[in-house]
């Protein structure tokens, strides 16, 4: 394999991992994760929702604000996440609870 079709082939597996990353809805086309989530779309990012016997997710993120583990954003009536923040909280929880 010369220089050329090295390039190319490293272009391509570059591109591949980026389209395999992105999140979709519903097979549709990859929509970015946006920087500010919904409570509905925070319970999903921590994956509150898979949980057995977790009856109220949301709920849960609410007594993570209440504890001080987890930070929301008052916007207007509704409280959103900064992705930033989830991944923070879920940085934390790993280090002082690894498996």
């Amino acid at each position: 394999m010369n220089r050329e079709q090295a390039q190319s082939s490293l272009a391509a597996s570059a591109e591949s991992l980026a389209e395999s990353s992105t999140p979709r809805l519903n097979g549709g086309p990859p929509v970015p994760c946006p920087e500010l989530l919904t409570e509905e779309e925070a319970v999903r990012y921590l994956r509150l929702d898979t949980i057995t016997g977790l009856k109220n997710p949301t709920q849960t993120l609410a007594r993570y604000r209440a504890a001080g583990m987890l930070r929301g954003t008052q916007v207007s009536k509704s409280v959103f996440y900064r992705r930033v923040e989830l991944d923070r909280f879920l940085e934390r929880l790993t280090n002082e609870n690894p498996r």
